[in-house]
């Protein structure tokens, strides 16, 4: 009689460097290249623009040490998903589980892929957007998309391989943007035009709407706050996925410490990094040249000006480098969340499992298969004007959390309390309240098709406790 083959676990492997690593990567993708000009057609002043970063900045660190409380009470692999059912109960779980695998995270690899391909085709033209490959009446399928399906299942292949090849990718891409980010703003001073800051800075705060033709709009107070919620869309969108780290606690070695201050460093890096790139942006670009750049590329507008026309070539290199690394980090993380969903009998069975190098090979690849799906459909980008919103609202639910299991473990462990608890996570989910009510009432289009993905879910979860209650019986009758 044959002993039972003992099953993979996972590997204790990254240390503190690779989860700050790992939060920064995952959170600078393309948005911080491209999204200030949106915002600053809603809010069209200099003061107001790097309000909105900072704003956006402080919710994160907020929501970042926050979280890790639950990360040290609950060190293991899924993360925000655990912190729910712990806290809440499996449907709420499974609700996030299921928005995170239909959108949040497949969406997001769908876009930063595509993005990547965009300006890869600064350097090779054929790989554009415009060159579309195969063309009929239900979709048209360009040389973009498919250099981003290639681009997630290769590193959707390398994660298979053990945590290890993933850290290494992590690790030497997001070091690399992280240095030519810094570079590009320490350039960016250097050029920065007096001319150019005086205008931009003598009425910072005068927030109007701008519009491509250089006029102004007027908001009432009411409108104003609508603007600044959906100007914060871009932002929070760039300063997403700092919560990855958390997906794979079970990886990490001294979690209890690790997650939690991988989640402060990273976090900090990252918002100091997306404010003082929008100051350098104002000193060397005018509030209508921000607004109005190509495609919306303000990095592309701004090296234009730092390093003439050599600073296109500079900038794409820079997406490519930063959209890789970003992707990595997503692709690694997000299958956690589908083994740990799998593990309580609420994804599909097979995801529960490891592959020989101890990582969640089929969870991985069912992730590349929806995120390359909606590379095809070219509707990423109307999936990711709804993430904003869904995941504030998880956001929130989750710091909630904090405060339920107060009351329900009084006396769990808690190597780690929450910074500035009661005050900081309650402005958290004050300002995240404030922010959806917001895109409620000004931009519904952000809300309720988010809000219906989420609700698709609970039929979803019901039918899956059907069969999980049904195969139970039959193991006990067989």
């Amino acid at each position: 009689m044959t002993e039972k083959q003992e099953q993979p676990k996972l590997k204790h492997e990254l240390g503190l460097l690779d989860g700050t690593m790992l939060v920064a990567g995952s959170m600078i993708g393309s948005g911080i290249f491209i999204v200030s000009a949106d915002i600053t057609r809603d809010v069209g002043s200099a003061g107001w623009l790097i309000a909105v970063w900072l704003i956006t900045g402080f919710m994160t660190l907020t929501a970042a040490v926050s979280y890790g409380e639950l990360s040290a009470m609950f060190p293991k692999a899924g993360g925000q998903y655990i912190y729910l059912k712990e806290a809440y109960n499996k449907l709420i779980a499974f609700l996030y589980g299921w928005s995170f695998f239909a959108v949040i995270q497949t969406g997001t690899i769908a876009a930063v892929g595509v993005a990547f391909s965009k300006f890869a085709a600064y350097l090779f033209h054929p790989l554009s957007e415009d060159n579309i490959l195969f063309h009929s009446s239900l979709v048209n399928i360009s040389a973009a998309q498919l250099v981003s399906i290639v681009v997630i299942v290769l590193l959707t292949f390398i994660n298979t391989k053990g945590v290890k090849s993933g850290k290494i990718i992590q690790n030497i891409f997001t070091i690399t943007k992280l240095l030519s980010l810094f570079g590009l703003i320490i350039f960016g001073f250097f050029a920065l035009k007096g001319d150019v800051w005086h205008a931009n800075w003598t009425n910072a705060w005068s927030m109007h709407k701008l519009n491509a033709d250089g006029s102004f709009g007027s908001y009432t107070l009411a409108a104003a706050m609508g603007a600044i919620a959906a100007a914060m869309v871009g932002s929070i969108f760039s300063s997403d996925a700092w919560n990855n780290v958390t997906f794979i606690a079970g990886e990490m070695s001294n979690p209890k410490r690790n997650i939690g201050l991988s989640l402060f460093f990273g976090t900090l890096i990252v918002t100091i990094i997306y404010v003082s790139a929008n100051v350098m942006y104002t000193g060397v670009l005018s509030m209508h040249d921000i607004a109005t750049a190509d495609k919306d590329r303000v990095a592309v507008a701004a090296s234009h000006v730092i390093f003439g026309d050599l600073g296109t070539y500079i900038i794409a290199v820079m997406i490519m480098i930063s959209t890789f690394g970003c992707n990595n980090g997503l692709i690694m993380a997000g299958a956690r969340v589908y083994y740990s969903m799998a593990k309580d009998g609420l994804f599909f069975k097979r995801t529960g499992t490891l592959n020989k190098f101890a990582v969640p090979e089929f969870g991985l690849w069912i992730q590349a298969v929806v995120a390359s799906i909606l590379c095809l459909s070219g509707r990423y980008g109307d999936l990711l004007d709804m993430i904003s919103f869904v995941v504030v609202i998880f956001y929130v639910l989750t710091i909630l959390g904090i405060y339920i299991l107060r009351v329900k473990r009084p006396n769990a462990e808690r190597p780690y309390k929450a910074f500035g608890y009661p005050v900081l996570p309650a402005i958290y989910m004050i300002m995240g309240v404030v922010f959806c009510i917001l895109l409620i009432i000004y931009k519904p289009n952000f809300t309720w098709p988010g809000l219906i993905i989420v609700l698709i879910g609970i039929p979803i979860y019901y039918f899956t406790q059907r069969n999980s209650t049904n195969e139970d019986q039959a193991d006990l009758l067989s």
